[in-house]
Parts: structure tokens; sequence; C-alpha cells
């Protein structure tokens, strides 16, 4: 098949006949490029700068509104990469929800068949390279809910990051943010109740200007209310050129600091309890390192760098990127120990 979107099938024939002209400059790069991860898991960038005007961020000052790649260089991208020997993609931008929003959802040709420019399809796609594929900057849109489905029948990772900010409809104005906290929590309970492997991660801001002590209440009880796998949060940080900075008073450091320990405190209890829950239950996970000691691991609900660990005391003959089943017998408030099933 061919056509205007079909660029890189058409230039594939015609290489067939005229092989291309040699390049000493990149040549010799391999097909799926330079990495600093590791060999078993890569980032699959899909697009670069944001339309929204969040008040704390100034990514659009830096690089611009949205711009989303052609899904079918993505794609190609995914496939070099699991050729190689990847066995986990980490989806990223700055708003992987909005992909393929500034060209309007155009379709390319991948492989000689259709895809939107769009999270769904894009997703619906890298289901068939049958790797893991984990989600990270995910923009509470509508359209999210579309995503669960596919969770649920195993083609993604049943595993949303998405940045929440805050709870308190007067700070989440301040901030440009969208939704409010009954309308976060009410999504969160649908989307459990149709995948309740769902693992939830967010971030948070306290001690945005001018907020009062009732606000980060309210922060804190939605904690309670959303009971949230893995959660990071940040004191706010006057970065220059950020609107924020003139819309209410500052919070003094030392109150931005004793509000960021009461929130995390908070959420290692809420954090451990949930890990509580997995004694017990066999898992999937992916090596990332042998050492002395036995394998370290991550599970599907934890992303590298950022979330827990699942350490194997007796690993066999694991290999860093091998999948394996885990039985969990011990955990904390972040990671998990288990032995092997099979």
């Amino acid at each position: 098949m061919t056509g205007p979107h079909a660029t890189a099938e058409v230039m594939d024939a015609v290489h067939q006949h005229l092989p291309p002209k040699h390049d000493p400059f990149i040549d010799l790069v391999p097909p799926q490029g330079v990495r600093l991860t590791p060999r078993h898991y890569a980032y699959l960038k899909i697009s670069e700068g944001c339309n929204h005007r969040c008040t704390f961020c100034i990514i659009p000052a830096l690089r611009g509104d949205l711009v989303s790649r052609p899904v079918n260089e993505v794609l190609a991208e995914a496939q070099r990469l699991k050729d190689a020997g990847v066995q986990e993609l980490l989806v990223i931008s700055q708003d992987t929800s909005a992909y393929g929003i500034d060209v309007k959802y155009r379709t390319e040709f991948w492989e000689g068949r259709p895809v939107k420019t769009r999270m769904t399809e894009l997703c619906e796609a890298l289901s068939s390279l049958g790797i893991w594929v984990r989600l990270h900057y995910v923009y509470p849109y509508p359209h999210v809910d579309e995503i669960i489905p596919l969770m649920v029948e195993g083609k993604v990772l049943p595993y949303l990051d998405i940045p929440f900010q805050h709870a308190n409809p007067r700070i989440l104005k301040a901030m440009k943010r969208p939704a409010s906290s009954e309308k976060v929590l009410s999504r969160i309970k649908k989307w459990r109740e149709q995948c309740p492997e769902l693992t939830l991660r967010s971030t948070f801001i306290v001690g945005f200007p001018g907020e009062t002590e009732a606000e980060f209440q309210e922060l804190l009880d939605f904690l309670d209310e959303a009971q949230l796998d893995r959660v990071g949060a940040f004191t706010y940080s006057p970065v220059e050129g950020a609107v924020a900075n003139e819309l209410g008073t500052a919070i003094p450091e030392e109150i931005k600091e004793q509000r960021l320990a009461r929130f995390m405190e908070k959420q290692s209890e809420i954090s451990t309890a949930r890990l509580k829950r997995k004694i017990g239950q066999t898992i999937e996970v992916l090596v990332d390192e042998i050492d002395e000691e036995g394998a370290i691991a991550r599970s599907m609900a934890d992303a590298p760098d950022i979330d827990g660990l699942v350490y194997i005391l007796e690993p066999g003959d694991l290999q860093v990127g091998d999948r394996a089943m885990v039985r969990i017998e011990h955990t904390d408030e972040h990671d998990m120990w288990g032995v092997l099933v099979g």
C-alpha cells in the first residue's frame, strides 16, 4: 500500500532496487539509535512542547506548543527498539493525552495499515509488539477512559501516571489545571472498578503561592480518598518567568517543608497499606539487575527510577531483561520481596 502518508514504505521499496548512498555520519549508528538506558527498556518520546499554560510551568515558553511526531515514525522506532531487545517502552511527552491534536489526529500508515495519530490508536498499535507499554505524563482528558479497556485486555500496562498537582478548586484554578477533586475521585473509582489491577501514580505541589492551611488539608483529605499507589511531591519553586510567582503571598520555606513532610507521611501510610495487599500474590516482573544478593526487578506497577523494586533472593538462572513470575512474601513502604514461581 502506498500513498502520501506511506513515505517509509515507498522508500523501502525504492531502496530494494536502488540502495541509498553511504553516509559515514549516520551509517554506523545502530537501527535502534544510541540510548542511555539499559538494553531492556527505553523511553519513547511521542511529542514535544505543550498547549497548556499552567501558571507554575515555563515549558511552553521554552519548547513551544505541542508538536506530535508522525505516528508511523513513532511505531517504526518502537519496532526497532523491540528488535534490539527492549522489553518495556515508556511512552513520554509533556502531554501524552494530547498526542495528535495538533495534526487533527491525522492517519498515517505503518506496515501497510492505517493508524491515527492519537493516544488510543497508538497504544493499540504498540500492543502488537508483545512487550510492556507504560504511559507517563497523562493529562486527565475524557478520552483517557478509552485506555482502561486496553489495560484490562493486557494490551498496555495497568499503570497511569497522571500529575493531578493539587485537590483544592481555588488552587487548581490558580494553577490553570483542569478538573475538580470530586470528578477526579469519581473517575478513579470507575477506572478501578473496570481494572482492579490499575496502579495510579501522581505528582503534587505543596506550598503554592497563597495556599492556606485549610486548602492544604483538603489535599491531605484527597489522598485519603484517592488511595493513590505511587506519589511524588515537591514544594513550590518560583521558577523565573512563571506566572504563579505573582498570584499570591509566597509561602515561607519552613512552612512549605513542614507541609511536604506531612504530605509524604500521609502518603507513606497509604503506600504501605496498598503494597501489603500484594503479599501472597503472584505477579510478573522484569529483571533490571543481578548482583551478589540476588535479582532486582520491577513489577507492572513500577516505572524505573521513580517507583519501587521487587527483590528476588534466589534468582536461579534469571538474566537482566528477563520476565518472570514471582510470589510476593514481604513488602514495605516502597518495595516488595518474593520468590520465583515455576
